[in-house]
């Protein structure tokens, strides 16, 4: 299983994301955060699975939450672009890529 890691940008989402849902509820945030931690987990153990979106970006759906991880499969760690709002914005995050 590949480490990862989150770029500045990312790591403020899921964060603004979490504290979003905690106003509503503190458990729909734990739901939230646990899926996040769920979906690094699947990315780190298998990256390939998912589909890439935007050379070199792949693209992992969440089941409950209009949420997806924008990643980049790097040759030692998976680092995470962007956990992007599924209805907002579609591509704000590709001048974060690198190349």
């Amino acid at each position: 299983m590949k480490p990862f890691g989150f770029q500045r940008e990312a790591r403020e989402e899921v964060l603004a994301a979490a504290r979003f849902y905690a106003a509503e509820s503190p458990s729909l945030a734990g739901r939230f955060l646990d899926e996040i931690d769920s979906l690094i987990q699947s990315i780190c153990e298998a990256p390939n699975q998912f589909r890439v979106i935007y050379p070199p970006c792949r693209r992992a759906l969440g089941s409950t939450f209009p949420y997806a991880l924008v990643f980049v499969d790097q040759s030692e760690r998976i680092w995470i672009v962007a956990v992007a709002h599924l209805k907002r914005r579609p591509g704000y995050w590709k001048d974060r890529i690198r190349l």
